[in-house]
């Protein structure tokens, strides 16, 4: 059993949605194209200890049922997405706010105490560094994000679909990413 949670989120993500532990969610989603599958379930475990934010994001999406009845939107042998709302939002549109709600670029480094954010490990330096939650197991599940802008992360969840032997931790294109 965990004492209490072993570091503070930083202030200006404190009033978001945080997991701080493990949980799990069943998601159903809807497949289109198929004539053999219609729908199906994803069992996930969420890792609130390295990336409370971000799980914190998706379990409050999972209970707001933002994922209710909505399709996967990719599936191209990559990855399989989903979380794109019908519409011209982009993301979750926070009710509270009415704008869409981001999250930032969340990464545990193994051997350091917190998750650093906002920055990806090449940007700080950290080419050679292992993650936490690397993506090397087929079904690795993350938020989608714009290329280029580490904080944009908002509703989109994609599942990683290659072996771990064809992309080793540290070796492959999302890691620290």
């Amino acid at each position: 059993m965990v004492d209490s949670f072993p570091y503070e989120v930083p202030e200006e993500y404190r009033s978001m949605p945080l997991l701080k532990g493990r949980a799990a969610v069943d998601m159903k989603v809807k497949v289109k194209d198929n004539p053999n599958l219609e729908e199906c379930v994803f069992h996930i475990v969420l890792d609130g200890y390295n990336a409370p934010v971000t799980a914190g994001n998706f379990v409050d999406l999972v209970q707001r049922h933002f994922y209710d009845g909505m399709e996967i939107q990719r599936a191209d042998g990559f990855v399989v997405q989903t979380g794109d709302p019908e519409g011209p939002a982009e993301g979750f549109i926070d009710p509270s706010t009415e704008k869409t709600r981001t999250i930032p670029l969340e990464i545990m480094v193994d051997g350091e105490k917190a998750p650093v954010y906002g920055s990806t490990l090449e940007e700080l330096g950290l080419y050679k560094a292992q993650t936490k939650l690397p993506f090397n197991a087929f079904g690795t599940m993350a938020m989608a994000r714009d290329e280029f802008e580490n904080n944009s992360a908002s509703s989109q969840v994609f599942w990683l679909l290659k072996e771990s032997e064809l992309t080793p931790s540290n070796a492959n294109i999302l890691d620290g990413r």
